[in-house]
């Protein structure tokens, strides 16, 4: 039975670990790390390693990107949610950019400076 996280789960996010997961076993492979040797350095279990590299969401963000700093590979970490880069952000706040602003009245006999 699936867990009530992954099947709440989005399908582009389920896509994108599935994708993270494969990803890593190539990196892992492609530097000739074996899965043993990967599940100690990352203080896992052999098990949660492999489910590390099936994207399954039930795994800490932090074994993922412990997994992804040993292969060199976490420097975008840091950009995944960049405000930045987050267009659909950044227009929601120019739509609620006031249309003109009203500068505060000055009290009587109040000099401007």
């Amino acid at each position: 039975m699936k867990s009530l996280t992954t099947s709440a789960l989005p399908r582009a996010a389920r896509r994108a670990l599935l994708k993270l997961g494969e990803d890593i076993a190539v990196a892992r492979k492609k530097r000739r790390i074996s899965t043993v040797s990967m599940a100690e350095r990352v203080f896992v279990s052999r098990s949660t390693y492999s489910k590390i590299e099936k994207g399954d969401p039930t795994v800490s963000i932090g074994a993922y990107v412990t997994t992804l700093a040993i292969l060199g590979l976490v420097e975008r970490v840091g950009q995944l949610a960049d405000r930045a880069e987050d267009t659909l952000g950044l227009d929601l706040e120019e739509d609620r950019l006031p249309q003109r602003i009203v500068s505060p009245r000055r009290k009587r006999g109040q000099m401007r400076t």
